[in-house]
């Protein structure tokens, strides 16, 4: 059984810092694109950063660049999100996604990923 399991979740006061991560089991990710989306109360969930099977590409919506960084461990099968500078509209429940079909590039839809982690709350008072 696949299974996708975000960590690192918690309170935090504004300008402070978060480490998630995303473990992976059930099968390997290491050749597959992987993802973090978040939804917050009342809003659709949204594209917060991706990374490519290898490591070496990333991209980031426009509201978390400059402060938040995706990156893969070693084995490539486990996904990371450092968040600095967080603001309280980063308030929502971060979801890890992860693709089952191989491609060089980015995926930025959710539609795009086939597996999903349960979430993550993350709340940052101001």
């Amino acid at each position: 059984q696949v299974q996708l399991v975000e960590a690192g979740g918690g309170l935090v006061q504004a300008g402070g810092s978060l480490n998630l991560s995303c473990t992976t089991s059930g099968r390997t990710f290491s050749s597959y694109a992987m993802g973090w989306f978040r939804q917050a109360p009342g809003k659709e969930r949204e594209f917060v950063a991706a990374i490519n099977w290898s490591g070496d590409t990333t991209d980031y919506a426009d509201s978390v660049k400059g402060r938040f960084t995706i990156s893969r461990g070693s084995a490539r099968n486990t996904v990371y999100l450092r968040m600095n500078s967080l603001k309280p509209e980063d308030t929502a429940v971060y979801f890890c996604a992860a693709s089952a079909v191989f491609s060089f590039g980015l995926y930025y839809g959710d539609h795009e990923y086939d597996y999903w982690g349960q979430g993550t709350q993350v709340t940052v008072s101001s």
